[in-house]
Protein backbone atom coordinates (compact mmCIF):
# COMPACT_ATOMS: atom_id res chain seq x y z
CA UNK A 1 0.00 0.00 0.00
CA UNK A 2 1.20 3.32 -0.72
CA UNK A 3 2.31 5.67 2.27
CA UNK A 4 -0.25 7.42 3.78
CA UNK A 5 1.42 10.67 3.63
CA UNK A 6 0.46 9.92 -0.42
CA UNK A 7 -2.96 10.43 0.84
CA UNK A 8 -4.92 13.24 1.68
CA UNK A 9 -6.72 11.48 5.38
CA UNK A 10 -8.01 15.11 6.69
CA UNK A 11 -11.31 13.56 6.03
CA UNK A 12 -11.13 9.54 7.11
CA UNK A 13 -12.54 8.23 10.01
CA UNK A 14 -9.83 7.90 12.55
CA UNK A 15 -9.19 4.65 14.02
CA UNK A 16 -11.42 3.79 16.98
CA UNK A 17 -14.43 5.83 15.55
CA UNK A 18 -17.80 4.69 16.01
CA UNK A 19 -19.83 3.85 13.28
CA UNK A 20 -23.63 5.07 13.40
CA UNK A 21 -24.36 1.48 14.91
CA UNK A 22 -22.15 2.09 17.56
CA UNK A 23 -19.29 -0.28 17.06
CA UNK A 24 -15.71 0.67 17.78
CA UNK A 25 -13.78 0.25 14.75
CA UNK A 26 -16.63 -0.55 12.34
CA UNK A 27 -17.07 2.45 9.90
CA UNK A 28 -20.25 2.35 7.71
CA UNK A 29 -19.20 1.90 3.82
CA UNK A 30 -20.36 4.58 1.59
CA UNK A 31 -20.27 4.14 -2.45
CA UNK A 32 -17.78 5.88 -3.98
CA UNK A 33 -17.06 7.07 -7.80
CA UNK A 34 -13.45 7.01 -8.25
CA UNK A 35 -12.27 9.27 -11.36
CA UNK A 36 -8.85 8.22 -12.19
CA UNK A 37 -7.17 12.11 -13.74
CA UNK A 38 -9.58 14.30 -11.54
CA UNK A 39 -8.03 17.45 -13.45
CA UNK A 40 -9.13 21.02 -13.08
CA UNK A 41 -11.42 20.66 -15.78
CA UNK A 42 -13.61 17.34 -17.03
CA UNK A 43 -12.19 15.04 -14.34
CA UNK A 44 -12.67 18.00 -11.10
CA UNK A 45 -16.47 18.62 -12.65
CA UNK A 46 -17.23 14.96 -12.88
CA UNK A 47 -16.22 14.27 -9.38
CA UNK A 48 -18.04 17.19 -8.17
CA UNK A 49 -21.41 15.93 -10.00
CA UNK A 50 -21.06 12.43 -8.37
CA UNK A 51 -20.67 13.98 -5.00
CA UNK A 52 -23.75 15.84 -5.27
CA UNK A 53 -25.26 12.82 -6.05
CA UNK A 54 -24.17 11.62 -2.79
CA UNK A 55 -21.11 9.34 -3.73
CA UNK A 56 -18.00 9.86 -1.99
CA UNK A 57 -15.30 11.15 -4.53
CA UNK A 58 -12.11 9.65 -4.43
CA UNK A 59 -10.03 11.45 -7.07
CA UNK A 60 -6.16 11.02 -8.19
CA UNK A 61 -3.61 12.77 -9.72
CA UNK A 62 -0.23 11.83 -9.68
CA UNK A 63 0.55 14.93 -7.44
CA UNK A 64 -1.80 15.06 -4.27
CA UNK A 65 -1.02 19.10 -3.79
CA UNK A 66 -2.55 19.56 -7.28
CA UNK A 67 -5.59 18.31 -6.13
CA UNK A 68 -5.97 20.23 -2.89
CA UNK A 69 -8.65 22.66 -4.81
CA UNK A 70 -11.01 20.15 -5.94
CA UNK A 71 -10.98 18.57 -2.84
CA UNK A 72 -11.85 22.34 -0.68
CA UNK A 73 -14.70 22.72 -3.57
CA UNK A 74 -16.53 19.38 -2.98
CA UNK A 75 -16.47 19.71 0.92
CA UNK A 76 -17.76 23.16 0.61
CA UNK A 77 -20.43 22.00 -0.98
CA UNK A 78 -21.70 19.97 1.67
CA UNK A 79 -19.85 16.10 -0.73
CA UNK A 80 -17.38 14.29 0.88
CA UNK A 81 -13.79 13.34 -0.86
CA UNK A 82 -10.56 11.96 -0.58
CA UNK A 83 -7.61 12.72 -2.47
CA UNK A 84 -4.73 9.98 -3.32
CA UNK A 85 -1.54 10.67 -5.19
CA UNK A 86 -1.12 7.94 -7.59
CA UNK A 87 0.56 6.89 -11.06
CA UNK A 88 -1.78 5.16 -12.91
CA UNK A 89 1.21 3.57 -15.09
CA UNK A 90 2.18 1.59 -12.24
CA UNK A 91 0.55 -1.61 -11.46
CA UNK A 92 1.29 -1.54 -7.70
CA UNK A 93 0.25 1.57 -7.19
CA UNK A 94 -3.50 1.12 -8.54
CA UNK A 95 -3.84 -2.23 -6.70
CA UNK A 96 -3.23 -0.58 -3.51
CA UNK A 97 -5.26 2.21 -4.61
CA UNK A 98 -8.24 0.15 -5.30
CA UNK A 99 -7.68 -2.12 -2.41
CA UNK A 100 -7.45 0.86 0.11
CA UNK A 101 -10.81 2.54 -1.20
CA UNK A 102 -12.25 -0.47 -0.71
CA UNK A 103 -11.37 -1.37 2.91
CA UNK A 104 -11.75 1.68 4.38
CA UNK A 105 -13.67 3.86 2.35
CA UNK A 106 -16.54 1.90 0.68
CA UNK A 107 -17.49 -0.21 -2.84
CA UNK A 108 -16.31 1.56 -5.94
CA UNK A 109 -19.49 1.56 -7.62
CA UNK A 110 -18.35 4.19 -10.58
CA UNK A 111 -15.04 4.68 -12.08
CA UNK A 112 -14.12 7.22 -14.44
CA UNK A 113 -10.73 7.09 -16.28
CA UNK A 114 -9.86 10.33 -17.49
CA UNK A 115 -6.53 10.79 -18.61
CA UNK A 116 -5.40 12.62 -21.56
CA UNK A 117 -1.90 12.53 -22.56
CA UNK A 118 -2.53 14.55 -25.33
CA UNK A 119 0.90 16.21 -26.34
CA UNK A 120 1.12 16.33 -30.00
CA UNK A 121 4.80 15.75 -32.21
CA UNK A 122 5.70 15.50 -35.89
CA UNK A 123 6.33 11.26 -36.92
CA UNK A 124 9.60 12.39 -37.95
CA UNK A 125 10.61 13.59 -34.74
CA UNK A 126 8.89 11.82 -32.46
CA UNK A 127 10.75 9.32 -29.98
CA UNK A 128 10.24 5.90 -28.74
CA UNK A 129 10.22 7.10 -25.42
CA UNK A 130 7.40 9.40 -25.71
CA UNK A 131 5.29 7.11 -27.62
CA UNK A 132 5.41 4.77 -25.29
CA UNK A 133 4.75 7.15 -22.43
CA UNK A 134 1.86 8.68 -24.13
CA UNK A 135 0.47 5.16 -24.51
CA UNK A 136 1.00 4.10 -21.09
CA UNK A 137 -1.17 7.15 -19.88
CA UNK A 138 -3.78 6.96 -22.30
CA UNK A 139 -4.19 3.09 -22.48
CA UNK A 140 -2.10 0.83 -19.91
CA UNK A 141 -3.32 3.17 -17.01
CA UNK A 142 -7.11 2.53 -18.32
CA UNK A 143 -6.49 -1.18 -18.43
CA UNK A 144 -4.81 -1.22 -15.30
CA UNK A 145 -7.49 0.44 -13.21
CA UNK A 146 -10.55 -0.94 -15.15
CA UNK A 147 -9.19 -4.50 -14.26
CA UNK A 148 -8.69 -3.66 -10.90
CA UNK A 149 -12.24 -1.94 -10.72
CA UNK A 150 -13.59 -4.85 -12.64
CA UNK A 151 -12.84 -7.51 -10.20
CA UNK A 152 -14.82 -5.56 -7.57
CA UNK A 153 -17.99 -4.95 -9.09
CA UNK A 154 -18.21 -8.74 -10.60
CA UNK A 155 -17.86 -9.93 -7.54
CA UNK A 156 -20.84 -7.71 -6.10
CA UNK A 157 -22.74 -7.40 -9.10
CA UNK A 158 -26.50 -8.00 -9.23
CA UNK A 159 -30.27 -6.78 -11.02
CA UNK A 160 -30.52 -3.62 -8.34
CA UNK A 161 -26.81 -2.49 -8.43
CA UNK A 162 -25.95 0.22 -10.56
CA UNK A 163 -22.38 -0.27 -11.37
CA UNK A 164 -20.76 1.73 -14.34
CA UNK A 165 -16.75 1.62 -16.02
CA UNK A 166 -16.29 5.30 -18.02
CA UNK A 167 -13.35 5.93 -20.36
CA UNK A 168 -12.64 9.71 -21.88
CA UNK A 169 -12.11 9.54 -25.30
CA UNK A 170 -11.57 12.23 -27.80
CA UNK A 171 -11.55 12.94 -31.88
CA UNK A 172 -7.91 11.34 -31.85
CA UNK A 173 -10.37 7.96 -30.91
CA UNK A 174 -11.77 8.01 -33.96
CA UNK A 175 -9.16 9.13 -36.37
CA UNK A 176 -5.77 10.17 -36.27
CA UNK A 177 -4.58 13.52 -37.27
CA UNK A 178 -1.50 15.32 -38.25
CA UNK A 179 1.31 15.43 -35.66
CA UNK A 180 -1.00 12.87 -33.19
CA UNK A 181 0.23 9.94 -33.94
CA UNK A 182 0.96 8.53 -30.82
CA UNK A 183 -1.60 10.16 -28.79
CA UNK A 184 -4.45 8.94 -31.59
CA UNK A 185 -2.42 5.25 -31.37
CA UNK A 186 -3.34 5.38 -27.97
CA UNK A 187 -6.66 6.66 -28.07
CA UNK A 188 -7.57 4.53 -30.45
CA UNK A 189 -6.48 1.41 -28.25
CA UNK A 190 -8.52 2.71 -25.14
CA UNK A 191 -12.07 2.81 -27.14
CA UNK A 192 -11.18 -1.25 -28.24
CA UNK A 193 -10.42 -1.71 -24.54
CA UNK A 194 -13.53 -0.20 -23.31
CA UNK A 195 -15.43 -1.80 -26.25
CA UNK A 196 -14.06 -5.85 -24.88
CA UNK A 197 -14.38 -4.83 -21.81
CA UNK A 198 -18.49 -3.99 -22.32
CA UNK A 199 -18.98 -7.08 -24.34
CA UNK A 200 -17.34 -9.39 -21.42
CA UNK A 201 -18.84 -7.55 -18.13
CA UNK A 202 -22.04 -6.11 -19.58
CA UNK A 203 -23.71 -9.46 -19.50
CA UNK A 204 -22.04 -9.68 -15.51
CA UNK A 205 -24.14 -7.12 -14.57
CA UNK A 206 -20.95 -4.06 -15.36
CA UNK A 207 -22.08 -1.41 -17.16
CA UNK A 208 -18.95 0.06 -19.35
CA UNK A 209 -19.15 3.02 -21.82
CA UNK A 210 -16.76 5.09 -23.92
CA UNK A 211 -17.56 9.27 -24.29
CA UNK A 212 -15.80 10.88 -27.20
CA UNK A 213 -15.58 14.14 -26.71
CA UNK A 214 -15.24 15.69 -29.91
CA UNK A 215 -14.31 19.80 -29.54
CA UNK A 216 -12.56 21.98 -27.38
CA UNK A 217 -12.98 22.23 -23.50
CA UNK A 218 -13.73 25.06 -21.58
CA UNK A 219 -10.14 25.24 -20.05
CA UNK A 220 -7.27 27.05 -19.18
CA UNK A 221 -5.22 25.48 -21.78
CA UNK A 222 -7.44 26.27 -24.77
CA UNK A 223 -8.11 29.66 -23.34
CA UNK A 224 -4.03 30.62 -23.15
CA UNK A 225 -2.99 28.81 -25.83
CA UNK A 226 -6.08 28.77 -28.89
CA UNK A 227 -7.74 32.44 -27.88
CA UNK A 228 -9.74 32.43 -31.57
CA UNK A 229 -11.14 28.81 -30.13
CA UNK A 230 -11.73 30.22 -26.96
CA UNK A 231 -13.63 33.33 -28.34
CA UNK A 232 -16.19 30.69 -29.15
CA UNK A 233 -17.25 30.27 -25.76
CA UNK A 234 -19.48 32.98 -26.08
CA UNK A 235 -21.89 31.04 -28.43
CA UNK A 236 -21.97 27.83 -26.78
CA UNK A 237 -18.66 27.14 -29.56
CA UNK A 238 -16.53 25.10 -27.06
CA UNK A 239 -17.94 22.15 -24.12
CA UNK A 240 -18.70 23.49 -20.63
CA UNK A 241 -17.00 20.44 -18.25
CA UNK A 242 -20.03 20.88 -16.08
CA UNK A 243 -22.23 19.84 -19.14
CA UNK A 244 -19.67 16.43 -19.63
CA UNK A 245 -20.26 16.01 -16.36
CA UNK A 246 -23.73 15.76 -16.50
CA UNK A 247 -24.11 13.02 -19.85
CA UNK A 248 -21.33 10.89 -16.90
CA UNK A 249 -23.93 11.11 -14.42
CA UNK A 250 -26.96 10.03 -17.21
CA UNK A 251 -24.87 7.04 -18.63
CA UNK A 252 -24.36 6.01 -15.01
CA UNK A 253 -28.48 5.92 -14.30
CA UNK A 254 -29.57 4.59 -17.29
CA UNK A 255 -31.62 1.34 -16.83
CA UNK A 256 -29.85 -2.18 -17.87
CA UNK A 257 -32.25 -2.27 -20.73
CA UNK A 258 -31.28 0.33 -22.24
CA UNK A 259 -26.99 1.18 -21.76
CA UNK A 260 -25.00 3.31 -23.96
CA UNK A 261 -21.98 1.94 -24.50
CA UNK A 262 -20.52 4.93 -26.83
CA UNK A 263 -21.55 8.37 -26.74
CA UNK A 264 -19.98 11.13 -28.38
CA UNK A 265 -19.79 14.75 -27.32
CA UNK A 266 -19.66 17.80 -29.26
CA UNK A 267 -20.47 21.47 -29.92
CA UNK A 268 -22.95 22.58 -32.24
CA UNK A 269 -20.43 24.56 -34.25
CA UNK A 270 -18.06 21.48 -34.60
CA UNK A 271 -17.72 19.53 -38.11
CA UNK A 272 -17.38 16.30 -37.97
Amino acid sequence: MPPRSRTDVSSLPPEGAQSRLGRPGVVPMNKVALVIGAGDATGGAIARRFAREGFTACVTRRSLDKLQPLLDAIRAEGGTAHGFASDARKEEEVVALVEQIESTIGPIEVMVFNIGANAPSSILQETARKYFKIWEMACFGGFLNGREVANRMVARAGPARAQTILFTGATASLRGSANFAAFAGAKHALRALAQSMARELGPLGVHVAHVVIDGAIDTAFIRDNFPDRYAQKAQDGIVNPEHIADQYWMLHCQPRDAWTHELDLRPWLEKF
